[in-house]
């Protein structure tokens, strides 16, 4: 779908400005207020119980509508988002979620303990799966990106939709996005990198020089 997430190049929005990166042992780091810190904590834990994957957590927190996400913080963002996905998932009821007093009950069996955490964040997620089929692109190849509007799921930008870039990299397979968001299964597909000139996508207003490097999915992609 073509989400309120989805900026790239559109005006209004104000320039990007990178913090400066904190050291590890600093205090607070790298939130900017304690409550940031547990929402991250929440949003790891409940994913951590199995029922939903990160696709469909990223497509939840895409899904809001555009008024509600950009008036939102980055981490406001993540709790309404992880608000509508426990109450999809039948985790949490709306009463509570509008009293904020849950009902207790038994601990979930795939409860994330809190000596589990490092480790589990260490493991990541790896979207690697192995696929018998050829690849259809190589590095080199002009590839056009699909010029698509799915009410679904997308990984693909739509600033890039109907533009010509070259396949710069071959990542081998990995989970599909648009059905894994959607419990339809991981379908797994290559995975490749596809650099945009500037004035490919922006015209003549572009920065002289620039490029855009996209990983896509081989469905998003037809030849050139």
């Amino acid at each position: 779908m073509n989400g309120p997430h989805d900026l790239g190049g559109q005006m209004g929005f104000g320039p990007v400005i990178p913090e400066p990166e904190a050291e590890p042992e600093a205090v607070g780091a790298p939130f900017h207020a304690a409550w940031e810190g547990r929402a991250l904590g929440l949003t790891l834990c409940a994913g951590a119980l199995g029922h939903w994957s990160i696709d469909e957590s990223r497509h939840a927190r895409e899904s809001l509508p555009p008024a509600v996400y950009h008036s939102s913080s980055y981490f406001e963002i993540w709790i309404r988002a992880l608000e509508a996905l426990l109450l999809r998932h039948a985790l949490l009821s709306a009463a509570e979620l509008a009293s904020g007093d849950a009902a207790p009950s038994a601990a979930h069996p795939r409860k994330l303990a809190a000596a589990a955490v490092a480790a589990t964040l260490a493991r990541g997620g790896p979207s690697e799966r192995p696929i018998d089929r050829p690849a259809r692109f190589a590095p080199g190849d002009r590839v056009r990106a699909r010029n698509m509007h799915p009410r679904g799921h997308t990984r693909l930008p739509r600033y890039v939709r109907g533009r010509v870039g070259t396949v710069e990299a071959d990542h081998g397979g990995h989970v599909l996005p648009d059905t894994n968001a959607h419990g339809r299964g991981e379908s797994p597909e290559r995975l490749y990198t596809v650099v945009f000139d500037g004035a490919e996508v922006w015209g003549a207003d572009a920065e002289p020089g620039l490029s855009i490097s996209v990983d896509a999915w081989e469905s998003y992609l037809e030849p050139a």
